[in-house]
């Protein structure tokens, strides 16, 4: 068992940030360290018990450069979309000013992207997709990989929720093998991070967010 930090858990959710340009890209993250943080996420809920998901860790140097490179095609027609991060908010200069800073990040991943140590990618095992919501199917992912993401956060590891190498997903599930029954839903980078920790994030007051009742 791999040592863990001493961090609260009200300071655990509030710290684990999208890492990208702190991401070390030359510190090598032991299998076993990434195992444990998957044992982790494996107690997460599932939808019916069912337990469908499945992982695919990605360390082969040209398997993520490859993975990478999908990835960075299909950042730059994100980044060219009026849905990318750096044109939304623009008439409010304080949120504009921190959507281009994401935005600057978000491009350095996409860059560098095949240099990260370790690619999660979190699937599910499913005959079809079904048609209208899907909230119901992919709430049987989403819990275990957020798991996965705090268990890295509390043992040094920095990673990043993505998804845009979905615009690929038939071409990496060629190059990884991985079944047609078998759906990916979210790509997690991970690495040591640089610096020594993270603060809370800016969030829009709760007041903005929230019904009581009723709308």
């Amino acid at each position: 068992m791999m040592k863990r930090m001493t961090i609260s858990a009200d300071e655990l959710l509030t710290t684990t940030r999208s890492v990208r340009k702190r991401l070390d890209l030359t510190r090598p993250v032991p299998l076993e360290l990434v195992k444990e943080c998957l044992e982790i996420a494996l107690q997460a809920p599932s939808g019916s018990n069912v337990q469908n998901w499945h992982w695919v860790v990605v360390t082969d140097p040209d398997k993520r450069k490859a993975i990478g490179g999908y990835y960075e095609r299909a950042f730059r027609r994100y980044r060219e979309s009026a849905a990318s991060a750096g044109r939304l908010f623009a008439d409010d200069p304080e949120r504009a000013a921190v959507q281009q800073r994401v935005s600057e990040s978000a491009a350095y991943l996409a860059e560098h992207m095949g240099e990260v140590p370790v690619l999660v990618i979190g699937c599910l095992a499913v005959p079809a997709l079904p048609e209208g919501n899907q909230a119901g199917l992919w709430g049987s992912l989403l819990p275990a990989a957020w798991s996965y993401m705090l268990a890295a956060r509390a043992r040094g590891l920095g990673t990043a929720w993505t998804s845009l190498h979905l615009a690929y997903e038939h071409e990496i599930a060629e190059l990884l093998g991985i079944p047609g029954d078998v759906r990916q839903g979210v790509l997690i980078p991970t690495a040591y991070y640089t610096g020594e920790t993270f603060g809370r994030a800016k969030r829009q007051p709760l007041e903005t967010v929230l019904h009581i009742d009723q709308w």
